[in-house]
């Protein structure tokens, strides 16, 4: 991963010359403040790299998004990624988006993105995976954490919408960080809701029925399969498609009652519903031997299938079960909504998307800021 000199664009100091690699078959350029070290993941989402910040001497992660308005919705939601991250910098249960530059081309005519975050040691996924024990004081620490950045992002009016245990990072001192807001949104943007969210083991019925008015209790839900995955160590609902899963649901938690199968919208999920044999909620405790009781009672209260009894991320932090570590004057609300100009104008233009991302560069690096830019 030899670097060569990339075409210098003009800028301030931290931008006057550029390095340019090869990694994993692809052009990764940055700005020579950054040192390569080496590849640490390639994917749908990227290329990212681990590099120092020469300036700091701190370690980072640098993704490199190619070709992004390639896809209009992969566009919008590298936009819609960036500002939310913006918006919650620094809460230290969310990761942090430390610089965001385009390649060495500039901001006239960039492809690609390239987006620098803290570095991470691992993720959730891994740890269960793993065959390390895990104690429960260690999965309190994990849930109250993930709980505590949710809280944030909530009362900002962000709803993560893919939660799960390769979206949840920790580093050597178990510290988590909330990751990969691609598919998050503003809770006011329901009409925009309708569109994939959630891996679908971890996807809250009312995703599965087809209901598009939902918010943050679908991150709840995530929470309460995470939590299982964590005691259990494999996930509770592995379903092989939206039946199946629907069905491996009701089997745990029970067939809906009456009045909630009344407050399903879509006729046909009402329909399908009722057509269910009927299965008694389960004890989990059966399935948990291990949890204490307060586990299982702070469990029973997130995977609920009417969301308007699911509790919320402060009401979780305030449960009984994490009452070693709960602290209201340590678990801040974010000061001030999200608004997004470009979700607010409904579908915005390719280079409405693009505009907004320069102008996301220059609030991170106004030495990039070049003529003739919007």
């Amino acid at each position: 991963m030899a670097a060569v000199p990339a075409p210098d664009t003009p800028g301030g100091p931290n931008f006057l010359r550029w390095l340019q690699f090869r990694v994993s078959g692809s052009t990764f350029e940055c700005p020579s403040v950054y040192q390569l070290v080496k590849p640490i993941g390639k994917g749908a989402y990227g290329i990212v790299c681990a590099a120092i910040d020469s300036r700091s001497n701190q370690q980072v992660a640098i993704k490199k998004i190619g070709d992004i308005f390639a896809n209009p919705l992969d566009a919008r939601r590298t936009l819609r990624e960036i500002q939310i991250l913006r918006h919650v910098r620094g809460h230290s249960n969310i990761i942090t988006l430390l610089d965001l530059f385009p390649p060495s081309c500039g901001i006239h005519d960039f492809r690609d993105v390239y987006m620098v975050y803290e570095i991470m040691d691992t993720d959730l996924h891994q740890i269960i995976r793993s065959p390390q024990p895990l104690s429960e004081e260690h999965i309190q620490f994990f849930v109250y954490q993930l709980l505590r950045g949710l809280k944030y992002l909530h009362t900002g009016g962000v709803v993560h919408r893919d939660l799960k245990p390769s979206n949840l990072l920790l580093n050597g001192n178990c510290e988590l960080r909330i990751c990969d807001f691609g598919l998050a949104r503003a809770e006011v943007n329901q009409e925009l809701m309708a569109e994939y969210v959630v891996t679908r083991w971890y996807r809250a019925p009312e995703l599965l029925l087809s209901c598009s008015d939902y918010g943050p209790p679908i991150d709840m839900w995530s929470v309460g399969c995470i939590l299982a995955e964590l005691l259990g160590r494999k996930p509770l609902f592995p379903g092989k498609d939206f039946v199946h899963q629907l069905n491996m649901i009701c089997k745990v938690i029970g067939t809906p009652t009456g009045p909630e199968l009344a407050a399903v919208a879509n006729d046909k999920a009402r329909a399908y519903l009722a057509s269910m044999p009927y299965f008694p909620k389960q004890d989990m405790q059966q399935y948990f031997p291990a949890a204490s009781p307060a586990a299982i009672d702070l469990l029973d209260r997130l995977l609920t299938f009417d969301p308007a009894k699911r509790l919320t991320a402060e009401q979780s932090l305030a449960h009984p079960w994490l009452e070693s570590l709960h602290d209201p004057n340590d678990e801040p609300s974010c000061p001030q909504p999200f608004n997004s100009p470009e979700e607010a104008i409904g579908e915005p233009s390719l280079q409405q998307i693009r505009d907004g991302i320069v102008r996301e560069m220059c609030l991170f690096n106004p030495d990039i800021r070049l003529a003739g830019a919007r």
